[in-house]
């Protein structure tokens, strides 16, 4: 990209205009193209939702990143059948040889890469390999997600798939010509509550949805600041961005239940965030007393609360909050609430309403509990649970990624998922330092939400992917 078009580029993007970092630019009055806000006018190649790429029976995988997230991928998945760990790819040599002992004594032997900041792409360019899973910070995933793509690859990323709106429609651009799935990696979509509140909503228990709820809140003050935690202090810097950062663990699930993408759409947001009351004077205390942090001192970072709030096309609303430095009890919230019932969890107990007076008892949210559990959980939510990653809620994300492949199956999450749930963050960022002014989402579908089925969770004649513990 010239110095010229990136200048234009961060121009536009101060005035609300967000352009594709990969398709043309043309004219809104396009036949055949659906225009969407922020100026950008996409002309879908062709519809990844609901696609069901052709059966891989066995599932040839590369692994980037083997800091935080990777090396607990890279165990779930060595547990299953019908894949082969090819290769295993981290900046730092360490991190390699620990990813390569958890695979000891199993029938994977991965080539591994490391100690040059793109030993990636040599691995991404094997023609032995199917899916590239993504564990890197996160201004890395989209270039190494569009690469793997453009190389032949399905691509598995960690959330947020995208940090700009450029980025999110160059994965959406590029998955469509492909054709190759790009999968954000949203566990908390898997999460047993999660699942069951989405199974309900299919069945029409909570009737017409209205109103749904999530956050992240969790305090990660001490490791954004640790010196042992994420590579060279990545996260720590995103912090000085004033937005909802990582919107994705609330909302993912709850744009499940609401059919976003799939029947509605959300139109615009407006985004508030408090200001900084503990991270700012947290890096003042440390610089005071080790130099390491003088580089931190002076910086301006995120408010503790960022509160974002949606409107669909169909008149709903989302509330998605954000908040890691405050002493706070850990929350995603998931609140779901209809016209004939509602569902709430974090930082409380699972509970749910049938009336306006009160939750239901503890024995009849047993008796709902086993009648609308899903497929998968019955079939896999013990094992699930003995494997664990966050109580087996990454298990099962993993295994239902290589059961989809194995039998092509389409994927739970696809790039437009990947995209819009990203997009919230660079959104409240333009609201947060317009004053709370409401910014139009992108329709990243090009139309087609109207028409997009729904997410099926059923095992739809998958299931197959057996599993050795």
């Amino acid at each position: 990209m010239s110095n010229n078009r990136r200048e234009f580029l961060k121009l536009a993007g101060l005035a609300g205009v967000s352009l594709a970092g990969t398709g043309l630019i043309t004219s809104c009055a396009s036949s055949g193209s659906a225009a969407t806000s922020m100026g950008k006018n996409h002309r879908q190649q062709f519809n990844m939702s609901n696609y069901a790429a052709p059966k891989i029976e066995t599932v040839r995988i590369g692994f980037i990143g083997l800091g935080q997230r990777g090396p607990g991928a890279v165990k779930r998945i060595s547990y299953m059948d019908g894949v082969d760990i090819k290769g295993l790819c981290d900046i730092r040599p360490e991190k390699v040889a620990k990813a390569q002992q958890i695979l000891a004594g199993s029938p994977h032997q991965p080539t591994t890469y490391s100690g040059k900041a793109d030993s990636w792409k040599e691995m991404v360019n094997r023609d032995d390999i199917d899916l590239i899973y993504i564990a890197t910070p996160w201004q890395l995933h989209t270039p190494m997600a569009v690469y793997a793509m453009e190389h032949g690859k399905h691509v598995a990323v960690e959330v947020p798939a995208a940090t700009t709106l450029e980025e999110c429609w160059q994965l959406v651009e590029t998955s469509e010509k492909t054709k190759k799935h790009c999968m954000m990696l949203e566990n908390c979509c898997y999460d047993f509550f999660e699942l069951m509140t989405l199974n309900m909503a299919r069945q029409g228990f909570f009737g017409e949805i209205i109103h749904c709820e999530g956050a992240y809140i969790h305090n990660l003050v001490d490791l954004n600041f640790s010196k042992e935690g994420y590579y060279e202090m990545w996260r720590l810097k995103e912090n000085y961005r004033n937005g909802s950062l990582y919107p994705t663990h609330g909302l993912g699930p709850i744009c499940q239940i609401m059919n976003i993408n799939r029947g509605d759409q959300m139109d615009y947001l407006v985004s508030v965030s408090s200001n900084d009351f503990t991270m700012g004077p947290t890096a003042k205390q440390l610089a005071s007393t080790d130099s390491f942090y003088q580089e931190f001192a002076n910086k301006q970072y995120r408010g503790n609360m960022n509160t974002t709030t949606v409107r669909t096309k169909k008149g709903k609303t989302i509330m998605i909050q954000h908040d890691v430095s405050s002493t706070r009890p850990y929350s995603r919230i998931h609140l779901v609430s209809g016209t004939k019932g509602a569902a709430s969890k974090w930082p409380g107990p699972a509970r749910i309403a049938t009336s306006h007076e009160d939750w239901v008892s503890e024995a009849e949210f047993k008796n709902l509990e086993e009648k609308f559990k899903p497929e998968l959980v019955s079939k896999l939510g013990e094992m699930a649970k003995q494997i664990g990653g966050h109580g087996g809620m990454d298990f099962l994300m993993d295994w239902r990624l290589i059961d989809c492949l194995r039998n092509g199956l389409p994927l739970d999450q696809d790039v437009y998922d990947a995209a819009l749930w990203s997009a919230i963050a660079p959104l409240s960022e333009k609201s947060v330092a317009n004053r709370s002014t409401s910014m139009d989402v992108p329709d990243f579908t090009a139309g087609a939400w109207e028409k997009n089925p729904p997410v099926d969770i059923s095992l739809r004649g998958g299931g197959s992917t057996k599993v050795k513990v």
